[in-house]
């Protein structure tokens, strides 16, 4: 380590945590250190945005959480990739690009209590993270680290499913961050112009890694933030089994997700008294709310096969596959420079409603789908892969210790399905997916639906089929969340309350979960995070 104390230590060089690094460090009088307990994005999976359906898998990058059995799906036990490198989940996920809607974030000023955080506030930091394929506009970037754009759909098939989609009575829009975001649309995702996902590391970590005042460690683990005197004075790492205390001489900052913040915080001695001192550890401020509100895009998988061999397979026969990946590594172009989505419509799932509350991501293979080549292995089945989504989720889970060992996974409690609003809304949703996919001109290629399957048409059949496929999305958030009341962990500057020089600037802040894709607003977050903790410190605020 270049040396033993920092202006800023950031604490997960994900997402938020790279971009914060970038702006923290762009005074050369800051000196910044971001501590990752994983490693390196050097691998083609991180590169290659077709990749990152292996990278999920890899346990090279990924915590490999799970949860616990989860009561409203007859107990299964589902999986929690989050990433574990420079980028963090940015590194692995399907590479979205969708805010929300922009009523989301006027319900985090004038129902939470976030003044700051309406629209109006959030949206220059959006624009701020991005180059948007669309040019500088009234609601996109033109110039930051984050490249976005539309998905090339060539292979996928997009005509039938947009004309039927606005056939069906759910329109179309032609850009999902714009004034009207509902209907059938391409996908808007963050791959650069050379087709190389367009990662916080790679956008944001990489074009400075030569500054001086910058210190990036990786393969750490950060055991505890250290308070003193009710101040965070620095943090206590762990790296090839060496226990290191450093000093961070302004602030603390926790970048972890909405898993490792508030473990990490809890460890520390920051949460719900009781649960801590049953684990022996001390208090340090009792925040109940530390690792409570944790909310996800509840997801539910739909198969239909296809009438013709015509989907997205007919890539992966071998030797196309190869020129596949020789024409993404020499020119960044092709079907693996890309998303394997034929769009993506955001709908309401009943009147009455001011914004959509149903995603669905429209894909022209199986997801289970593979190399294939005859003689060597056999070609899967064509078929359309639709993932339901649900953006307004009511149920809440939580987060807690298992133990007080640091190295500990923590105890995953999504409570998927318990609100039953939530199991109204999918059965909605589903339906709404039947009645796309049968009707033309998509209708031709939709052959028999295999899951949930044909015959589940009841609400008692569908809740059936509900507790047997939903799973997560990959967008947690909310376990430490913003506010003023007493179950708030950070108020609206992002401070840890009741603890001096100590933020959490991550998903984990976001009092309810947004409309879209949670990478975006995760960036905004860091991008005004950041610029609060540098206010703060020209104005000689405390933290």
């Amino acid at each position: 380590m270049a040396q033993a104390d920092y202006d800023y230590v950031i604490v997960g060089a994900g997402t938020a945590g790279a971009a914060l690094a970038n702006r923290l460090s762009a005074d050369p009088a800051n000196r910044v250190l971001l501590i990752e307990a994983g490693g390196d994005d050097r691998s083609f999976l991180i590169r290659m945005p077709l990749g990152f359906l292996k990278a999920l898998g890899k346990p090279r990058f990924t915590w490999g959480y799970q949860t616990e059995p989860e009561p409203h799906l007859g107990d299964r036990v589902l999986p929690v990739p989050r990433g574990r490198l420079l980028g963090g989940s940015s590194s692995i996920n399907g590479m979205f690009h969708i805010r929300g809607h922009r009523a989301d974030y006027d319900e985090w000023r004038d129902v939470y209590g976030c003044e700051g955080w309406g629209y109006a506030d959030v949206l220059p930091f959006f624009k701020r993270s991005e180059t948007s394929f669309r040019g500088e506009t009234e609601y996109h970037g033109g110039s930051g680290p984050i490249h976005v754009r539309e998905i090339d759909t060539r292979h996928l098939l997009e005509e039938p499913l947009r004309k039927a989609t606005v056939a069906a009575g759910y329109g179309e829009t032609d850009d999902y961050d714009g004034a009207k975001p509902d209907g059938f649309g391409r996908g808007q995702v963050a791959i650069d112009p050379r087709g190389r996902r367009a990662s916080s590391a790679r956008g944001y970590l990489r074009p400075v890694a030569g500054r001086a005042n910058l210190t990036v460690l990786t393969r750490t683990l950060v055991r505890r933030v250290i308070v003193e005197n009710g101040r965070a004075t620095g943090v206590e790492t762990e790296r090839a089994g060496t226990v290191s205390r450093v000093a961070a001489r302004r602030e603390v900052i926790l970048s972890g997700g909405a898993y490792n913040s508030p473990q990490l915080l809890m460890l520390s001695g920051i949460g719900p008294a009781g649960d801590l001192a049953a684990l022996g550890i001390a208090t340090v401020r009792d925040l109940p709310g530390v690792g409570q509100n944790l909310m996800e895009h509840p997801r539910m998988a739909m198969l239909f096969a296809a009438t013709q061999p015509v989907t997205f397979l007919r890539e992966l026969r071998l030797d196309r596959a190869v020129r596949h990946v020789l024409n993404w590594a020499l020119r960044g172009k092709g079907a693996f420079a890309n998303q394997i989505s034929t769009g993506t419509i955001l709908l309401r799932s009943k009147p009455g409603l001011d914004r959509a509350d149903v995603q669905l991501l429209c894909n022209p293979i199986a997801l289970t789908a593979d190399l294939w080549f005859p003689g060597w292995r056999k070609a899967g089945r064509h078929a359309f892969y639709i993932t339901v989504c649900l953006l307004r989720q009511e149920s809440r889970g939580s987060v807690t210790l298992r133990s007080a060992d640091p190295a500990a996974k923590p105890v995953i409690r999504m409570n998927l399905l318990e609100d039953p609003r939530d199991t109204a809304v999918f059965r909605a949703a589903v339906r709404a997916v039947r009645r796309i996919y049968r009707t033309e001109p998509q209708a031709a290629l939709t052959g028999a639906e295999v899951i949930p399957g044909d015959d589940v048409v009841s609400d008692a059949e569908l809740d059936a089929a509900m507790r047997q496929h939903v799973a997560i999305t990959h967008h947690p958030v909310g376990t430490c969340r913003m506010g003023h009341d007493d179950g708030a962990v950070v108020d609206p500057r992002l401070r840890v309350r009741g603890v001096a020089g100590l933020r959490v600037v991550d998903a984990s802040i976001m009092p309810r979960i947004i409309g879209g894709n949670t990478n975006a607003p995760t960036l905004m977050i860091a991008e005004k995070g950041a610029e609060m903790i540098l206010e703060d410190a020209r104005n000689g605020d405390p933290a």
